[in-house]
């Protein structure tokens, strides 16, 4: 009796143990699926991440790419500065024109002696070299009095300004090539010979412009300029002339007044170029780096930018155009110039242009 009890029990249990055991798979089943599920939507997460993460790269080195240098100050990490072997090898001048420097110097000793072996170093045949300090009372006095036989004038006495300085200087000095170089800047090797057969060879050009090197406190590289051909009409709305490496003509200068203009103190290298080109100058970049141009934290591009910089920036413009020019139509204007210079910098950088 007891035994047909329990088998009958035991046939009961069966599928109730059975449907029990179905919904286990059941339920594990449909755990498995949501599980399936998240990991779907993850994979799908991930991929969307990476597929953003490749799309923000991507946009990153574009804009790096198409990016110019021409405002970010430096480059890179400092490096000795690569001077090509060709820059030493001298043209053959039958009867070199006579060059006319100065240099402007206040409170730069540290820097001046660099600046001086720069130019004397090059040992160009017919250079008229002066340099006008401000009455520095740092170590520049004793600098200029062991380079004092090399140097056709040299002063050291309150002046008003750079511009003054300058002018002070030129009236020592009177050769047909014109240039001046700040006490803070270097000319790179074979620079006058090259300036000078430049010229020579090319009498209606009054102007004359290269692409700039940029160093530190230490003499090391930390960027370069590479400029497009030279473009009159970007001029009116900003200066990227590396004033280290402009010489002109005498009859240019005289054409427009024979003197920097004393009123300014932080662009009077733009003020002198636009009177040039308002004069009817051929102004030419010429293919080749000519100086070298310091990054410091005393120098006046740091110092003056946001201040007087930008006064005299600004009045500039509105002399070129007539009117106050807006910050937002600079952009848009020299944005040609820009897409030349990006153009021009990547083929250097890939060895398709050579300097």
């Amino acid at each position: 009796m007891n035994m047909t009890a329990n088998r009958q029990n035991h046939v009961h249990d069966e599928p109730a143990a059975l449907r029990a055991e179905v919904r286990r798979y059941a339920e594990q089943i449909a755990d498995l699926t949501r599980q399936l599920h998240e990991a779907r939507t993850e994979i799908s997460t991930i991929r969307h991440g990476l597929w953003e993460l490749r799309s923000m790269t991507f946009r990153y080195r574009w804009r790096k790419f198409t990016s110019h240098r021409l405002t970010a100050l430096p480059h890179y990490p400092p490096r000795p500065i690569n001077i090509p072997k060709h820059y030493t090898r001298l043209p053959n001048l039958a009867q070199p024109p006579a060059i006319a420097m100065v240099t402007p110097s206040f409170q730069q000793g540290h820097f001046l002696e660099r600046t001086l072996k720069s130019v004397l170093d090059q040992e160009y045949p017919r250079l008229e070299y002066a340099v006008q300090d401000g009455g520095s009372q740092d170590d520049t006095a004793g600098v200029l009095g062991r380079y004092q036989h090399q140097l056709r004038h040299w002063a050291s006495h309150p002046d008003r300004g750079q511009a003054h300085a300058i002018n002070l200087g030129f009236q020592h000095v009177q050769g047909e090539i014109m240039a001046y170089l700040n006490s803070d800047d270097l000319l790179l090797p074979g620079a006058l010979h090259y300036v000078a057969d430049y010229f020579q060879r090319r009498p209606n050009v009054d102007v004359i412009y290269g692409h700039r090197v940029m160093i530190d406190e230490h003499d090391a590289e930390v960027g370069r300029w590479i400029l497009p051909r030279h473009d009159n009409a970007i001029l009116g709305w900003v200066d990227f002339v590396p004033q280290e490496t402009l010489f002109w003509r005498r009859r240019i200068w005289d054409k427009v007044g024979g003197a920097m203009d004393e009123s300014f103190q932080f662009a009077l290298d733009w003020d002198l170029l636009l009177r040039f080109r308002d004069a009817g100058a051929k102004i030419v970049r010429v293919p080749r780096f000519l100086g070298a141009f310091r990054l410091h934290g005393a120098q006046k591009t740091s110092t003056q930018i946001a201040t007087r910089g930008e006064e005299e920036i600004q009045k500039l413009r509105e002399r070129c155009f007539g009117r106050p020019v807006f910050r937002s139509e600079v952009g848009p204007a020299i944005q040609s110039y820009i897409r030349r210079h990006v153009l021009y910098r990547h083929l250097y950088r890939f060895g398709l242009l050579r300097y």
